[in-house]
Protein backbone atom coordinates (compact mmCIF):
# COMPACT_ATOMS: atom_id res chain seq x y z
CA UNK A 1 0.00 0.00 0.00
CA UNK A 2 2.81 2.40 0.87
CA UNK A 3 4.63 1.50 -2.37
CA UNK A 4 1.46 2.31 -4.35
CA UNK A 5 1.15 5.74 -2.70
CA UNK A 6 4.79 6.55 -3.45
CA UNK A 7 4.37 5.34 -6.99
CA UNK A 8 1.29 7.53 -7.39
CA UNK A 9 3.07 10.53 -5.82
CA UNK A 10 6.09 10.03 -8.08
CA UNK A 11 3.89 9.82 -11.18
CA UNK A 12 2.00 12.98 -10.16
CA UNK A 13 5.23 14.87 -9.43
CA UNK A 14 6.79 13.80 -12.72
CA UNK A 15 3.63 14.84 -14.55
CA UNK A 16 3.54 18.22 -12.80
CA UNK A 17 7.26 18.70 -13.39
CA UNK A 18 6.94 17.92 -17.10
CA UNK A 19 3.97 20.23 -17.44
CA UNK A 20 5.89 23.02 -15.75
CA UNK A 21 8.97 22.34 -17.89
CA UNK A 22 6.97 22.41 -21.09
CA UNK A 23 5.32 25.67 -20.07
CA UNK A 24 8.64 27.19 -19.08
CA UNK A 25 10.26 26.17 -22.37
CA UNK A 26 7.22 27.29 -24.35
CA UNK A 27 7.08 30.65 -22.61
CA UNK A 28 10.82 31.16 -22.96
CA UNK A 29 10.58 30.36 -26.67
CA UNK A 30 7.70 32.80 -27.13
CA UNK A 31 9.64 35.53 -25.30
CA UNK A 32 12.70 34.96 -27.48
CA UNK A 33 10.69 34.87 -30.71
CA UNK A 34 9.25 38.29 -29.98
CA UNK A 35 12.76 39.77 -29.68
CA UNK A 36 14.29 38.09 -32.72
CA UNK A 37 13.67 39.76 -36.06
CA UNK A 38 12.58 37.31 -38.73
CA UNK A 39 14.41 37.92 -41.99
CA UNK A 40 11.46 37.24 -44.29
CA UNK A 41 11.61 40.72 -45.79
CA UNK A 42 14.84 42.61 -46.40
CA UNK A 43 15.19 46.17 -45.20
CA UNK A 44 13.76 47.98 -48.23
CA UNK A 45 14.36 51.69 -48.75
CA UNK A 46 11.04 53.32 -47.84
CA UNK A 47 8.94 55.28 -50.32
CA UNK A 48 9.29 58.27 -47.97
CA UNK A 49 13.09 58.08 -48.14
CA UNK A 50 13.01 57.85 -51.93
CA UNK A 51 10.64 60.84 -52.06
CA UNK A 52 13.08 62.75 -49.85
CA UNK A 53 15.93 61.85 -52.22
CA UNK A 54 13.89 63.24 -55.10
CA UNK A 55 12.84 66.39 -53.22
CA UNK A 56 16.45 67.11 -52.22
CA UNK A 57 18.19 66.22 -55.48
CA UNK A 58 20.10 63.34 -53.89
CA UNK A 59 22.84 61.47 -55.69
CA UNK A 60 24.88 58.32 -55.02
CA UNK A 61 22.36 56.75 -52.62
CA UNK A 62 22.44 52.97 -52.36
CA UNK A 63 18.84 51.68 -52.32
CA UNK A 64 16.87 48.45 -52.12
CA UNK A 65 13.51 48.83 -53.82
CA UNK A 66 10.55 46.57 -54.56
CA UNK A 67 8.38 48.00 -57.33
CA UNK A 68 6.11 47.25 -60.25
CA UNK A 69 7.31 47.56 -63.83
CA UNK A 70 4.99 50.00 -65.58
CA UNK A 71 6.83 50.44 -68.89
CA UNK A 72 9.55 48.54 -70.73
CA UNK A 73 11.67 50.89 -72.86
CA UNK A 74 13.99 50.22 -75.78
CA UNK A 75 17.61 49.51 -74.89
CA UNK A 76 20.04 52.41 -74.81
CA UNK A 77 22.84 51.30 -77.14
CA UNK A 78 24.97 54.45 -77.03
CA UNK A 79 28.17 53.86 -75.09
CA UNK A 80 27.76 50.94 -72.72
CA UNK A 81 24.45 49.25 -73.41
CA UNK A 82 21.62 49.53 -70.89
CA UNK A 83 18.31 47.70 -70.60
CA UNK A 84 15.77 50.31 -69.51
CA UNK A 85 12.37 50.17 -67.85
CA UNK A 86 10.27 52.31 -65.55
CA UNK A 87 9.01 51.13 -62.18
CA UNK A 88 6.40 52.66 -59.90
CA UNK A 89 6.52 52.63 -56.12
CA UNK A 90 3.40 52.21 -53.98
CA UNK A 91 3.56 55.98 -53.38
CA UNK A 92 3.20 56.63 -57.12
CA UNK A 93 6.78 57.88 -57.57
CA UNK A 94 8.38 56.52 -60.73
CA UNK A 95 11.99 55.53 -61.26
CA UNK A 96 13.91 54.79 -64.43
CA UNK A 97 16.01 51.64 -64.20
CA UNK A 98 19.17 51.64 -66.34
CA UNK A 99 20.65 48.12 -66.14
CA UNK A 100 24.08 47.78 -67.78
CA UNK A 101 23.85 44.74 -70.05
CA UNK A 102 27.53 44.92 -70.99
CA UNK A 103 28.36 44.00 -67.37
CA UNK A 104 25.32 41.94 -66.33
CA UNK A 105 22.87 39.62 -68.07
CA UNK A 106 19.71 41.09 -69.53
CA UNK A 107 16.63 40.65 -67.32
CA UNK A 108 14.75 38.04 -69.33
CA UNK A 109 11.04 38.25 -70.03
CA UNK A 110 10.41 41.45 -68.11
CA UNK A 111 6.92 42.84 -68.77
CA UNK A 112 4.61 45.56 -67.56
CA UNK A 113 2.94 44.47 -64.32
CA UNK A 114 5.93 42.39 -63.14
CA UNK A 115 7.35 42.95 -59.67
CA UNK A 116 11.09 43.45 -59.35
CA UNK A 117 13.51 43.98 -56.51
CA UNK A 118 16.32 46.37 -57.31
CA UNK A 119 19.56 46.92 -55.45
CA UNK A 120 21.47 49.79 -56.98
CA UNK A 121 22.34 53.44 -56.79
CA UNK A 122 19.74 56.24 -56.85
CA UNK A 123 20.46 59.40 -58.82
CA UNK A 124 18.11 62.37 -59.01
CA UNK A 125 16.29 63.18 -62.25
CA UNK A 126 13.38 65.49 -63.07
CA UNK A 127 11.02 62.52 -63.48
CA UNK A 128 11.54 60.80 -60.13
CA UNK A 129 15.04 59.40 -60.25
CA UNK A 130 17.21 56.78 -61.86
CA UNK A 131 18.45 53.53 -60.40
CA UNK A 132 21.67 52.26 -61.94
CA UNK A 133 24.66 50.18 -60.79
CA UNK A 134 22.34 47.16 -60.74
CA UNK A 135 25.33 44.96 -61.61
CA UNK A 136 28.66 43.85 -60.19
CA UNK A 137 31.65 46.17 -60.47
CA UNK A 138 34.45 44.39 -62.33
CA UNK A 139 36.97 46.86 -60.85
CA UNK A 140 35.71 46.13 -57.32
CA UNK A 141 35.61 49.80 -56.32
CA UNK A 142 31.82 50.17 -56.16
CA UNK A 143 29.31 48.09 -54.23
CA UNK A 144 27.71 45.52 -56.51
CA UNK A 145 24.03 45.78 -57.32
CA UNK A 146 21.46 43.39 -58.78
CA UNK A 147 17.92 42.92 -60.00
CA UNK A 148 15.65 40.09 -58.90
CA UNK A 149 12.87 39.13 -61.30
CA UNK A 150 10.82 35.92 -61.09
CA UNK A 151 13.19 34.45 -58.47
CA UNK A 152 16.25 34.99 -60.70
CA UNK A 153 19.09 37.35 -59.80
CA UNK A 154 20.79 39.41 -62.50
CA UNK A 155 24.08 40.97 -61.46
Amino acid sequence: MIKQKWWFIIVVLVFIGCEGGVDAVGNAFEDISEDVAVADEPDFTSDETLQSYFDNGAENKQVLVKAEVIKVLPDDNEGSRHQKFIVELKSGQTLLVAHNIDLAPRVKGIEEGDMVILYGEYEWSERGGVIHWTHHDPAGSHIGGWIEHNDTFYD
